[in-house]
């Protein structure tokens, strides 16, 4: 009998082990892939997206992200979520200069918008280049004390007591235990999705659609190395991004109070450096430039045309700087805009994917 006895109690010991386990793990669950929906004119001109090997996109994965970053709930006060400063009917920018955090206090930054980030080969985000991941870059809005001011165990305990995130985290990563880490990559894969590809110029570009005569000036402008000669940093029909993802100094300033990269790096060189922008989707994401100094596409074009600033790390591609700029005309000025705003997605704002 105490042979039986001693059996059985073992017996039970490992089941209640293998529940214990299992209320954390399923053995041999996998969440659903989902592979990114790429663009044809991604695929035609740009290599394949960067998808971290510990993050792979599935539809669980994304579905949690998405919940995440339109839940107030990651706020200190739950009063703001991502989707705060990263608004949809803004493409996921925001359309003031400086974001307000949760206590009232403004941020130094324009807040970026957040479309097509799978492409960043450099792997470098914000405006200074200071994340290096998009799942690092999730972390830091969260515990910002200017922004949503919160800490992340408050975060942690929130989710794990909510009547819906355990099984979310379970199903996504098949694993009830939430942590810091497994949200940022919800979040990352969610943000991977927003692609913009569907614009006038990009039915263009298919084939789809004409230009008017005033944008084809426009482009031929953009094109021009003795005109806008803005192609070197913002791509060209060839990039579907409209951006080279890297740092450049582009005559905001003669001097800085904000470093930029340098600021990152350490590297004097770097000062005043800050990561291009795309130019998709101009006609939602103003105010422009890192700090929103600019509230019209006009006072940009103006900037490069005549408004340029020498200092000892400005870029060698803003060439006519001793001019002040490239000297458009009025109506070349007024073309560019045109061509611009071709680059413009209105899908992608209402894309029931991406909204809430």
């Amino acid at each position: 009998m105490k042979k039986w006895t001693v059996h059985i109690v073992c017996f039970a010991f490992l089941i209640l082990a293998s529940c214990s386990d299992d209320e954390n793990q399923v053995q041999g669950y996998e969440p659903t892939p989902l592979p990114l929906d790429i663009p044809p004119l991604f695929e035609q001109n740009i290599i394949a997206p960067v998808i971290p090997s510990g993050n792979p996109q599935t539809v669980e994965g994304v579905a949690l992200g998405k919940k995440l970053f339109f839940d107030k709930i990651l706020s200190g006060d739950e009063t703001q979520a991502c989707a705060t400063c990263h608004a949809p009917q803004n493409a996921f920018s925001d359309n003031t200069p400086f974001s307000e955090g949760i206590d009232g206090n403004l941020g130094t930054r324009n807040s970026m918008p957040l479309f097509n980030l799978a492409w960043n080969y450099n792997e470098r985000f914000a405006w200074d280049g200071k994340e290096l991941s998009l799942e690092r870059q999730a972390q830091e809005p969260v515990q910002n004390p200017i922004e949503m001011h919160s800490n992340w165990d408050d975060v942690i305990d929130k989710l794990s007591n909510h009547s819906e995130y355990p099984e979310l985290f379970r199903k996504a990563f098949n694993t009830t235990t939430i942590t810091k880490e497994l949200t940022t990559r919800a979040i990352a894969q969610f943000e991977r999705t927003l692609i913009s590809s569907n614009s006038k110029f990009d039915k263009f570009s298919l084939g789809q659609a004409t230009l008017t005569p005033e944008e084809q000036n426009g482009l031929d402008v953009f094109m021009d190395e003795e005109r806008g000669d803005c192609f070197h940093c913002h791509g060209n029909p060839n990039n579907p991004l409209w951006t080279d993802n890297i740092f450049h100094n582009n005559g905001l300033d003669a001097t800085f109070t904000d470093l930029g990269l340098g600021g990152v790096s350490g590297d004097p060189s770097d000062n005043g450096k800050f990561k291009s922008p795309s130019i998709r989707n101009l006609a939602f994401t103003a105010p422009y430039m890192h700090d929103g100094r600019f509230s019209t596409l006009e006072e940009v074009i103006n900037h490069y045309s005549e408004g340029l600033q020498d200092s000892p790390t400005i870029d060698p591609l803003m060439k006519k700087v001793e001019q002040g700029g490239v000297q458009l005309t009025d109506q070349d000025k007024a073309d560019l805009k045109a061509f611009l705003l071709t680059l413009s997605d209105s899908s992608f704002l209402t894309n029931p994917d991406f909204t809430n």
